[in-house]
């Protein structure tokens, strides 16, 4: 975009029509593009991302996440449930008890690359 400084208004430049048709030949989807951005936004919430955090350190039951992160476990629950629902967290049964994990090294290594740019 180039500004006009007469009228303070963008007019469209284009600077290589070649790139512009190989990066929209390369887009996804919608449908993708929308799942990708609920995935971001599940992981916008704070408690949400408190939750991901505690299982990205350890495998964890409902009630013990509850205790670490201060919350009701009907609280938990909901969020687990959000979690679970994007793929973003897995459970296991073990006898009566729900252990919940990060359901891939995919979200273990986005939620790493995450906390390692705010360390920075």
């Amino acid at each position: 975009m180039k500004i006009n400084k007469k009228t303070d208004i963008c007019e469209p430049h284009t600077i290589n029509e070649k790139k512009i048709k190989e990066v929209k030949k390369l887009l996804i989807s919608d449908d993708k593009v929308k799942a990708l951005a609920e995935t971001f936004k599940a992981l916008s919430d704070p408690t949400r991302t408190k939750i991901i955090y505690a299982l990205f350190l350890k495998e964890l039951c409902v009630c013990d996440l509850a205790k670490v992160i201060n919350l009701s476990i009907s609280a938990i629950s909901h969020h687990l449930r959000i979690l679970r629902n994007l793929n973003l967290v897995k459970f296991r049964k073990e006898g009566r008890i729900v252990y919940y994990s990060l359901d891939d090294e995919h979200i273990f290594n986005l939620f790493n690359e995450g906390l390692e740019h705010i360390l920075e």
